[in-house]
Order: structure tokens, then C-alpha cells, then sequence
């Protein structure tokens, strides 16, 4: 399936994230619209659909049958993929027919999770910044014995890292905006669920207490 469409950004709608439950409609991972459309097709996953405040579920039929419906009334809810026969609105939620499974309970430790639970913020200068901007800081330098850990990393611009040099924030005379912990939930789905077009994840992400992997 290819798209001759892009959203504002310039990006493919087939890049666009796509929520999966599993059979009993608990959230287990992030995948992209190939994905999705791909396991519709197959008939091993169906739509979530959320309208007027209920959710419904489509299969893959279903789905290209109320296609027009959606492009005339729901335009703007929604991205958009073109083939040669047919115009698809990209699904936000799929759910699995005959998986139970759950993901780990654990969120993992790396770079993505921590500029997310940070918000891609500065934690000294406060600034926002892009990822090519930010590094990661061991608030206890790890000359000074200080780990890999939650709670010994956050986001620092170059500058602020620089100053800080392999000094604890203290011996710096810098100050921590907020005190690094580890997050309950993943950050990165979190930052996600605030978007607008993204409120439909909120009923199954808001309950979840464990990682949903991004694919």
C-alpha cells in the first residue's frame, strides 16, 4: 500500500502510530500504519474506533466501507492513504484477535524514555530543545561514582552540560528544576495520548502500569 498523501509535517500517514490491544483489550505495543494495515488485511486484527464518545469495532471490510463517510464528515480526525481503488482513513486502534499476552511491567532504561519523561527540556536551564540539541547528564557524575540510573539522568542542553562538566550540580552551583525519577508509565506514550488526535488512546494507556514498546 502506498500513500500519495502527507500530513503538515511532510511525513507519510503510513508512518503515523497506531495504538495495538491484544484480545482482551489491554495495550501491548506502538506500531506504524504499515503495520496496521498490513494485520487488517490479514484479518488478525480489527479497528477501535472511537465516535461520539463509544467505541466501535470495524474489520478490514468494514473499515473501507465507511471510508466516505469519514473523508466527508471526520476529514481533519483523521490521516490519510490512497491506493489505486480506494481512499483509507489510518486506523488509531487495532486490537489482536488471538493474543493474550502482556508486555513487561518494566520501563527500560534509555535515551528516548528519558528525553521524553523530560519533555526534551533542559533539567537545568529549563529550555526546550530538539534531540540533536540535548545530551545526557549523570546529575552524580560517574567520576564521582554515580550510575546509570533514573534517577541519576536527565536532559541537559550542551551548554548547560559543559558548565556542569564532572561536577554533581552542587559543586556546579547549578540547580536541578525538578528531581529525575523513574516514571510509572511509559513517557514516551504519555507525550503521545496529549495530542489531540490521540485522545482515544487515553482509555487504555491511562490504566496501563506497564512499558508498550514502540515498534
Amino acid at each position: 500500500m502506498s500513500s500519495i498523501e502527507t500530513n503538515p509535517s511532510g511525513a507519510s500517514p503510513l508512518d503515523a502510530r497506531v495504538l495495538v490491544l491484544n484480545r482482551v483489550y489491554s495495550a501491548i505495543r506502538i506500531v506504524d500504519a504499515r503495520r496496521a494495515f498490513t494485520l487488517l488485511a490479514k484479518s488478525v486484527a480489527e479497528v477501535i474506533s472511537l465516535e461520539e464518545g463509544n467505541f466501535r469495532n470495524y474489520d478490514f471490510s468494514s473499515w473501507t466501507d465507511i471510508a466516505e463517510l469519514q473523508r466527508e464528515f471526520e476529514s481533519e480526525q483523521h490521516e490519510w492513504v490512497r491506493t489505486p481503488s480506494m481512499t483509507l482513513a489510518v486506523p488509531k486502534i487495532i486490537r489482536l484477535f488471538s493474543y493474550d499476552r502482556r508486555p513487561s511491567q518494566d520501563i527500560r532504561l534509555n535515551r528516548r524514555n528519558i528525553y521524553a519523561r523530560d519533555e526534551n527540556s533542559c533539567q537545568y536551564c529549563g529550555g526546550r530543545f530538539s534531540t540533536k540539541e540535548l545530551s545526557l547528564d549523570h546529575v552524580i557524575p560517574r567520576v564521582q561514582g554515580g550510575e546509570d540510573a533514573w534517577d541519576n539522568l536527565v536532559c541537559a542542553c550542551v551548554r548547560c552540560n559543559a558548565r556542569k562538566g564532572g561536577r554533581t550540580p552542587k559543586q556546579a552551583r547549578m540547580k536541578l528544576i525538578r528531581r529525575p525519577v523513574k516514571p510509572r508509565l511509559n513517557p514516551a506514550i504519555r507525550l503521545r495520548v496529549g495530542s489531540r488526535r490521540y485522545q482515544s488512546w487515553k482509555a487504555f494507556i491511562d490504566e496501563a502500569y506497564w512499558t508498550i514498546e514502540l515498534a
